[in-house]
């Protein structure tokens, strides 16, 4: 039986409550007149809903007014809200069936996947604020990951967990368990507020401005409790930069909260502030702006939802492509769109130029790999390599109990796809160093590999257009074999266009795509992209060749470093020398001892 009084880690007290709660809210629901309509309803002429997801039907009403038709996702949200389906959840598990049409979409909302074809099963992706994990919550999703997934987890580019291989009949199960564990995937993928970003070294960092770690719980749990804040016209990004070592990557974010100190003799009092930056999508060619604004650190969260609410209103329900926040900007100017957050906010911020601010202190490369000192005294924390973000049941089990024998007990996850056993005694810095290694893990690794971030790929993503984890882990063996680097190099490896291992900010991007091999044949290859960077230098890297196959790639990532390190001006980084040479010169570069006539080095046109 797989419901909640299935779960094998309730007692039978717990069961009954669970059970009873859930056919109460579902007659609850029913006496509200909330039932969801079928499928067959006429959503165009939808009754208007009395709850706070009344703003969403509004906003699609005023594109329905206009003539224009509401995307299919608009049309499914419109007709039942996903959190009205539990029931249709537990019934599907019943009968071990996957959800069919946009009913998959909406069981996105859950923080479930249907990955078809890719994988006939299940992803789950949680939400982890600042992306810190008790001991207890790691053992959990590894308890959970051997029962019902594939015996791993991977850590994503949010400083999140996914799992995968879940069955259809244990769906359920897995979010009960995750509940249990006092976490959640509400709202993880589909159109919502994704899982909310910080400092990965958030309150243990000396140079840090401030400790990111209240301001993303408050806002993750602001917008657990806000139902309006589900169903945006399209996925939401929010990070918080605290000034730490680790960069956040705020700037690639739709809305990028960034701190920095202000003197005396200013408009405002010398302080710690947030600046605000707004519709970074690299993967649609665009880094956040600044506002031009500071806030508060209490005011970041009310911020947020007038910026969220004004995105609700203005975001496009017909077109997925355009329904970004970086589109909204560019329909209204951001100016324009600044004026109506500020007129829901109710107050306007204060405006302070960005040269009033102190320079944020430097981002350090590699400082989520490596033993790190603390700002607390004779404490250290241990930046633990994962090989792209993969970690078996077994590791996931021994990292936690080296995080409660050895340190304070937290896993911290990071946007780098690798994690941090904090609070670790200088002491005890021996015993956590040998068992990190008996895992078959590692504080130390190369350059290339310190820096290596890749996407699921098409073993997990229908959308992937190559096997980018596999690919990554070739290109770091070649090229550590062959090249000594010693300078950080990130090199970023993602399946398709919508970038979720953000290529545009690599030193060196890798963005997958299928290659004609034959008549009807095709070959896995990548564009390559280079001098892509992030935090106070951010900028996108510009597109060097296409269509080169996966095979030839780690031979041209080895020639650029190469030439890289014969031509660079002192201890310039990869990406400076990149944009210091012309894309023609580095398609030569990149050609170097590679034969002339393959066809398959196509270089860009455009």
């Amino acid at each position: 039986m797989n419901t909640l009084a299935g779960n094998p880690g309730f007692s039978e007290e717990q069961k009954q409550y669970l059970q009873g709660l859930a056919q109460g809210l579902a007659a609850a629901r029913s006496a509200r007149g909330v039932a969801a309509p079928s499928p067959a309803a006429d959503v165009q002429g939808a009754a208007e809903p009395a709850g706070p997801e009344k703003i969403h039907f509004l906003a699609q009403n005023k594109w329905l007014a206009a003539g224009k038709q509401l995307s299919k996702e608009e049309e499914a949200k419109r007709a039942k809200h996903a959190f009205d389906m539990w029931d249709e959840m537990l019934a599907n598990a019943a009968k071990g069936e996957f959800p069919k049409g946009t009913d998959g979409f909406l069981y996105r909302f859950h923080g479930l996947f249907y990955v078809a074809p890719a994988q006939d099963a299940f992803m789950c992706r949680l939400r982890i604020p600042n992306g810190i994990l008790t001991a207890h919550q790691l053992e959990a999703m590894a308890d959970l990951a051997e029962r019902y997934g594939g015996g791993y987890t991977h850590v994503t580019t949010r400083a999140n967990l996914q799992m995968r291989e879940i069955k259809a009949r244990d769906a359920v199960d897995v979010l009960t368990g995750i509940a249990a564990a006092g976490l959640t995937s509400r709202g993880a993928g589909a159109d919502n507020l994704r899982n909310i970003t910080g400092s990965a070294t958030a309150g243990i960092d000396a140079q840090e401005l401030i400790d990111t770690r209240p301001l993303a719980l408050a806002l993750h749990h602001y917008i657990l409790n806000h139902r309006e804040f589900y169903g945006v016209p399209r996925k939401f990004n929010i990070a918080f930069d605290g000034g730490g070592r680790i960069g956040t990557v705020e700037e690639t974010n739709d809305i990028g909260f960034y701190a920095v100190r202000v003197g005396d003799g200013h408009a405002v009092p010398a302080s710690v502030y947030f600046r605000v930056a707004l519709g970074g999508i690299t993967g649609h060619g665009d880094l956040a702006r600044d506002v031009g604004v500071v806030c508060r650190p209490e005011q970041c969260v009310p911020v947020a939802a007038a910026i969220v609410k004004a995105f609700i209103e203005h975001g496009d329900r017909t077109d997925r492509k355009k329904a970004r926040l970086k589109y909204v900007l560019e329909r209204l100017g951001l100016e324009g769109f600044w004026t109506d957050v500020e007129t829901r906010l109710g107050y306007r911020l204060a405006r302070l130029a960005f040269t009033a601010c102190d320079r944020r202190p430097p981002v350090a490369r590699s400082g989520h790999i490596g033993w790190h000192a603390q700002k607390q005294a004779g404490l250290r924390y241990a930046g633990v390599a994962l090989p792209v973000g993969k970690m078996t049941v077994v590791q996931m089990r021994g990292l936690a109990g080296i995080a409660r024998r050895c340190g304070d007990g937290d896993i911290r996850l990071t946007v780098w796809q690798n994690l941090l056993l904090s609070g670790i005694a200088a002491e005890r810095q021996s015993e956590a160093e040998a068992a990190i290694r008996a895992l078959g893990l590692a504080t130390s690794v190369s350059a290339i590999r310190a820096g290596l971030v890749a996407c699921t790929g098409n073993t997990g993503c229908k959308l992937a257009a190559s096997d980018t984890k596999l690919h990554a882990m070739a290109i770091a063996k070649h090229v550590e074999a062959r090249v000594a680097l010693d300078f950080p190099v990130n090199i970023h490896l993602t399946g398709c266009p919508n970038s979720c291992a953000q290529h545009f900010i690599g030193d060196i991007g890798l963005v997958g795509t299928k290659i004609a091999d034959g008549d009807d044949a095709e070959v896995e290859g990548y564009h390559v992209v280079v001098g892509g960077t992030y935090a106070h230098d951010a900028k996108l890297g510009r597109e060097l060749l296409r269509n080169v196959r996966a095979d030839d790639v780690p031979l041209v990532v080895e020639n650029l470093l190469r030439g890289y390190l014969a031509r660079r001006e002192g201890t310039e980084p990869f990406a400076q020398f990149a944009r210091r040479h012309s894309i023609e010169d580095l398609r030569a570069i990149a050609a170097t001892a590679v034969v002339a006539a393959d066809k398959d080095l196509e270089t860009c046109t455009s």
